[in-house]
């Protein structure tokens, strides 16, 4: 039950609440958001074919190696695949970046997002190949969650360009005959010139002062201090923390803290992908532990707050028969969407939205798992997950399996669910007699 006193909750709606609304509304971070979410669908499909290029059993993968039609085998098609769609996640990133920071100024999202995929091409080094007749081309590791960071950067330049030029009325305007799509075409011209021509300058700089290229300069200028709070292990704690905490307040905590970490989570999560192909995926060779299926798949079973463990927690109850009316309510409306990790029925429904009762457990199971998991895989005891992203309503114990192409996998996710339930089981037990006493008319102030 909400605390009657009031003074955490006090001190969490003074100092928590206006920084997450403030976030939570922050143009920049929705237009991140909603580019990532526009080449997750990508993500998911080329994580199919890399699981199925790769699944664990010798005989399959022996066979689609060794079945070539034309000197092009099934696993090459398979890698090309995942290469088409989970390799262009910085390209659809920016087309997404640019046009949802457009569209949230109300001007023509699509037209910037094109124009921000031109400026990333602009400024990406090409291929060369050939000696006679050169041919050009580009490469996956830019288009790819490498380019991520020039994605979001490009991406919110060339929204926030279309959208100033088009609403201070910087555009061709077309008569009123002119059919819209025609006129909108026209309308971009300006803008699109400006941008354009912009990036073009910045690769200009960069080639005629033989600086490399933005994409490398931008990643290790940004990849130090963002991979502190999204690489390391104490910055995923406190991400996770975060993330519970605006939970409590009843704020999305994924599209507060995820907006600003994913991007680091998925840059690994490809360079692991790309690491496993080759064959050589271990912390020697730089592999990472901290991807967004460790986020997705060990930490956060059940969805934020790794609530899996509370309602499997509710369950015990009910069979135990020492379960309230609404424990007894829950437990059937809770634990199904639970086990596809969808928690808002819980969290809105137990309530543990400002529920001072659950907000230990709530906080403390994501870290335990992220603690117990990062351990797992730091001493190998578990492999690091191989890059394929799986869907996060996948139950656990599949999932787990999925990601790391092991089995340990699905046995370090049942050990992470054991000590959920059992951080979950006393603080649930103290809650459920409290509201016992209270349907009973007993509970006293």
């Amino acid at each position: 039950m909400p605390n009657k006193n009031g003074s955490d909750e006090g001190f969490v709606e003074k100092h928590l609440m206006p920084i997450a609304v403030k976030l939570s509304t922050f143009k920049p971070l929705i237009a991140i958001r909603d580019g990532i979410t526009l080449a997750m669908p990508l993500i998911i499909i080329g994580s199919v074919f890399l699981i199925l290029g790769s699944f664990p059993i010798t005989a399959w993968t022996d066979w689609i190696a060794n079945t070539i039609f034309n000197g092009v085998s099934i696993a090459d098609i398979f890698t090309k695949i995942t290469n088409g769609s989970f390799g262009i996640l910085g390209l659809i990133g920016c087309f997404g970046i640019a046009s949802s920071y457009s569209e949230q100024h109300k001007t023509d999202g699509k037209a910037a997002g094109v124009i921000a995929v031109a400026a990333y091409f602009v400024v990406t080094p090409s291929i060369l190949t050939g000696d006679d007749t050169p041919l050009e081309g580009m490469p996956y590791e830019y288009l790819g969650s490498q380019g991520l960071f020039i994605a979001i950067i490009i991406g919110l330049i060339s929204g926030g360009l279309f959208q100033w030029f088009i609403n201070h009325d910087i555009q061709i305007k077309m008569p009123e005959a002119v059919p819209p799509a025609v006129a909108s075409s026209f309308s971009a011209l300006i803008p699109g010139a400006v941008i354009i021509t912009l990036f073009g300058a910045v690769y200009a700089v960069f080639a005629w002062a033989d600086l490399g290229n933005i994409h490398d300069l931008i990643l290790n200028v940004l990849s130090g201090p963002l991979g502190l709070l999204g690489d390391t292990l104490v910055g995923t704690i406190i991400a996770v923390m975060l993330n519970s905490l605006f939970w409590f307040v009843g704020i999305h905590g994924a599209n507060v803290v995820n907006n600003i970490i994913s991007p680091i989570w998925l840059m690994n999560t490809d360079a692991n992908r790309q690491l496993f192909t080759e064959g050589i995926l271990d912390l020697e060779h730089q592999g990472h532990i901290i991807t967004q299926p460790f986020i997705d798949n060990f930490v956060f079973m059940g969805g934020g707050g790794a609530t899996l463990g509370l309602v499997i927690a509710i369950t015990i109850l009910v069979a135990m028969r020492k379960a309230s009316k609404q424990m007894k309510t829950l437990a059937p409306l809770t634990l199904t969407p639970g086990i596809f990790n969808i928690n808002e029925p819980t969290m809105f429904g137990m309530p543990i939205v400002l529920n001072m009762s659950l907000v230990i457990p709530f906080i403390l199971a994501p870290v335990v798992n992220a603690i117990t998991t990062y351990t797992a895989m730091s001493l190998e005891l578990v492999p690091l997950s191989t890059g394929a992203v799986v869907p996060w309503t996948m139950p656990p114990i599949l999932s787990g399996f999925l990601a790391t192409n092991s089995i340990a996998g699905s046995v370090l996710q049942g050990v992470n669910l054991i000590i959920d339930i059992l951080i979950y089981l006393p603080f649930v037990s103290t809650f459920n007699k409290q509201l016992r006493l209270e349907e009973a008319g007993k509970l006293t102030e």
